[in-house]
């Protein structure tokens, strides 16, 4: 009996010295108190004047004449616009060489590594606070940058792309050999960025690798592509059952799947067995609308696939453009259908190549979206809707599940930016530019009317 109750007098002690020094390493809440400024709070279609209270790295309180609590830092927004950071819902910052070809030939990890990274700062000095990686990277970089050692977005990753062999996932030469799964003798899989799998275990394992790497949800390649070498754009890829296979593994992780597919076949086979997100969806229309609508999914698309640019990319060898003007044939309903049916759609540069290419792809493609769809449209889904797709990872795989996204609210992160001007009447104050490949090069800071850049609380720049 005492030594039962010397041991529960210790345990009693360990409980209260832990909750002691929990009490004295719980800090003080700190505080910023944006003022003098009006808010496009990333749903709305007009402005509302207001201020901005942040606690720590969330949004406390938006409302006209908050009073500064004792040691709170003030931003005086001389009467710019407060708006969410962007959001990036397919960008590719592993993918960083001129085509694949150079990607897998010409490229160590370290090179890929260390562009990605350079590619990142400017993403966020670019005023993007969250991007979604839509294939080729793990969560290295994303644990570096949450760390505060690397300057970046909040990223969730996608792993290495998953397809079959020839796909738009397969990076390999004609001479190499595929004697593995995974086709484990090509740089791309050696390196995450990607796989192939031919079957629904291989593509489980495939799926599992990825997550056990750091990925907050799994890319699948269910169509083909543009600058691929292997597969015309209309290839169906993938099978229901392919399909279903990674949505499993997907939602045993609480996650879910997201998949390049260009035609209606594949498009639909996607949406009808649990995908949850169609990255380009080139074919849309009202049907493919009407099932997005019933399961409760998305669509991204890179608008510049409706650039006069598009046959000059880099990377556009003789055969790609011909995909690419079939394609152009095959989707010319594509901007008549968004407008009148309104999906909800994220923002998608998926530029590949270096930093600067990454920015006036960018830049480019806000401006395109915002003539073609406009501005509001465009804004919302650089914000809002994005923020919506980044959170479909579920809580368990969510690295950032304490906030919202892409939202000026209480309870949302404070990834802020505060423009000179309205960026629902122009969207240059965001970096729009109506030139693309002839675009000269800018600082990776160089958007002039984006006067402060926020993330998780911390201020980036500010040139107010």
């Amino acid at each position: 009996m005492k030594k039962m109750n010397s041991t529960l007098c210790l345990i009693v002690a360990l409980v209260l010295l832990n909750t002691s020094v929990f009490a004295q390493e719980k800090k003080a809440p700190t505080y910023k108190l944006i003022t003098n400024v009006s808010v496009w709070d990333g749903t709305s279609d007009k402005l509302v004047k207001a201020d901005v209270l942040i606690e720590n790295n969330l949004i406390k309180e938006v409302k006209n004449g908050i009073k500064a609590p004792a040691g709170a830092t003030v931003i005086d927004g001389k009467g710019g616009t407060v708006m969410p950071g962007l959001i990036e819902g397919h960008g590719h910052l592993y993918v960083n060489g001129n085509g694949i070809a150079d990607i897998e030939n010409n490229l160590t990890y370290d090179q890929i590594a260390i562009r990605g990274a350079a590619k990142a700062k400017a993403a966020l000095m670019s005023g993007f606070t969250t991007w979604r990686d839509a294939g080729g990277m793990a969560s290295g970089l994303r644990k570096f940058i949450d760390a505060g050692e690397v300057d970046g977005p909040r990223l969730y990753p996608s792993g290495a792309f998953i397809g079959p062999t020839g796909s738009h996932a397969d990076f390999r030469n004609t001479t190499t050999p595929n004697e593995t799964m995974f086709g484990a003798h090509s740089s791309a899989a050696r390196n995450s960025i990607s796989f192939t799998a031919d079957s629904p275990d291989a593509i489980k394992a495939a799926a599992r690798q990825n997550f056990m790497q750091g990925a907050t949800q799994i890319k699948i390649m269910s169509s083909g592509g543009i600058l691929s070498q292997f597969d015309p754009w209309q290839l169906n890829a993938f099978s229901a059952e392919d399909i279903q296979a990674a949505v499993e593994v997907a939602e045993a992780y609480g996650s879910y799947v997201q998949s390049h597919a260009y035609g209606k076949t594949a498009i639909m086979r996607c949406l009808e067995n649990g995908v949850k997100t169609i990255e380009h969806c080139l074919m849309f229309d009202e049907e493919i609308y009407k099932k997005m609508v019933e399961k409760g999914a998305y669509m991204t698309t890179n608008i510049t696939s409706f650039s006069p640019y598009i046959t000059k990319i880099d990377g556009m060898t003789p055969v790609s453009a011909r995909k690419a003007n079939s394609a152009a044939v095959a989707t010319a309903n594509f901007v008549e259908n968004v407008k009148k049916f309104r999906p909800k759609m994220g923002f998608n540069t998926d530029a590949i190549g270096g930093v600067q290419l990454g920015i006036i792809q960018t830049d480019y493609s806000i401006y395109l979206s915002g003539q073609l769809l406009g501005n509001l449209y465009t804004l919302k889904s650089l914000t809002s809707v994005n923020g919506e797709i980044v959170k479909l990872t579920g809580e368990v795989l969510d690295p950032y599940f304490e906030g919202s996204l892409g939202l000026v609210k209480a309870g949302a992160y404070a990834d802020l930016l505060i423009v000179d001007g309205n960026p629902l009447e122009d969207l240059s104050v965001i970096g729009a530019n109506e030139k693309w490949l002839d675009a000269p090069e800018r600082p990776i800071d160089g958007i002039e009317k984006m006067k402060l850049i926020m993330k998780d609380g911390k201020v980036y720049k500010n040139t107010l």
